[in-house]
């Protein structure tokens, strides 16, 4: 952590702030896209069924 002495003796800390990463345009993040949308389709299938069932 950066700790600086202002005026008056008073301290002040800093957060040690993550690396950052520059992505380049149409490079992915790692995420397979298609995996995130069949996982929001199972789970708003599974909300459906269970709602269906409940009623």
């Amino acid at each position: 952590m950066q700790v600086t002495e202002e005026d008056g003796g008073r301290l002040n800390a800093f957060a040690k702030e993550p690396r950052m990463v520059v992505m380049e345009q149409g490079e992915t993040s790692g995420v397979n896209a298609r995996l995130l949308w069949s996982l929001g389709l199972g789970l708003v299938l599974l909300l459906l069924a269970v709602a269906a069932r409940i009623s």
